[in-house]
């Protein structure tokens, strides 16, 4: 479903730095009222300042989506506030490189909650009244940032790999269920982009060979996605091709994969 980005009410999760930043002053450029919400409340104002640049109207609230039993609420009150959100940008989520011999059950548990769990119930809290809208506003959308890991399973990444994949299975199954509401679903597979997220302390370094694009490179593709009506993209998109060269033969992708980390294991011990 394609949709027109002008006038829209847009929610983006994970907002105060990286995607979620660019995402909403991307929207606000095209004429979207945006709601913007995160942790960090100085970083959030700073986004919520640039985003109203381009008109009045966006608003910020600072709330920990790991929080699930009061993420529903939160959902309702900013879709209150926003007056009806039309479209949903799931966004917040952690890392976590780790090997799996090096991880715990509390660990996963944290990744898969915000990762998969929030924006699940961020969703189903709004989907009801999204639904409702949609004809009379012209749709709606709701957009999740997975990530090539989802696809690609690489090393050291296994909890975040899972939580993504948790993340796209179920776009791809609401997908099929909301065929006739109203209401598209998007996806989206960042590759590397220079966000904090590589930064992040208590994580295994970062070591792919792949050069970071900067985080506005992420902008216009998934402003195009929705204006086109696409499920799926991958930025850079030549990931999709790499994902396309997995599933004929995982074994041996994996096996590829084994040998990558062996190899830079290798040259990290100066062998």
């Amino acid at each position: 479903m394609a949709m027109t980005l002008d006038g829209k009410r847009v929610l983006v999760t994970g907002a105060s730095s990286g995607i979620g930043a660019a995402l909403a002053e991307g929207f606000a450029a095209r004429g979207a009222t945006v709601g913007i919400c995160a942790r960090r409340a100085d970083k959030l104002a700073e986004v919520l300042a640039r985003c109203s640049a381009h008109g009045s109207g966006h608003r910020s609230w600072t709330v920990d989506l790991a929080a699930l039993a009061s993420v529903g609420d939160f959902a309702l009150r900013a879709d209150d506030e926003l007056g009806g959100i039309d479209i949903l940008v799931n966004n917040a989520g952690i890392p976590k490189r780790r090997k799996v011999q090096m991880l715990d059950g509390d660990v996963c548990d944290t990744v898969m909650a915000i990762n998969y769990s929030s924006p699940v119930r961020i969703i189903l809290a709004l989907l009801p009244r999204m639904i409702e809208r949609a004809p009379q506003r012209g749709g709606a959308a709701i957009l999740n940032i997975s990530s090539v890991a989802a696809r690609l399973s690489p090393p050291a990444e296994a909890a975040y790999s899972a939580s993504k994949a948790a993340l796209t299975a179920f776009s791809e199954g609401m997908l099929v269920d909301l065929d006739g509401t109203g209401v598209s679903v998007h996806l989206v597979n960042p590759g590397v982009i220079d966000t904090p997220l590589f930064q992040l302390p208590d994580n295994d370094p970062f070591t792919a060979p792949v050069e970071p694009l900067p985080v506005a490179d992420i902008v216009e593709p998934v402003m195009t996605q929705l204006e086109t009506g696409t499920f799926e993209i991958y930025v850079p998109a030549w990931f999709g091709d790499v994902v396309a060269h997995k599933f004929p033969d995982v074994g041996q992708y994996l096996q590829g994969t084994i040998a990558y980390a062996r190899d830079q294991a290798a040259k990290a011990a100066g062998g």
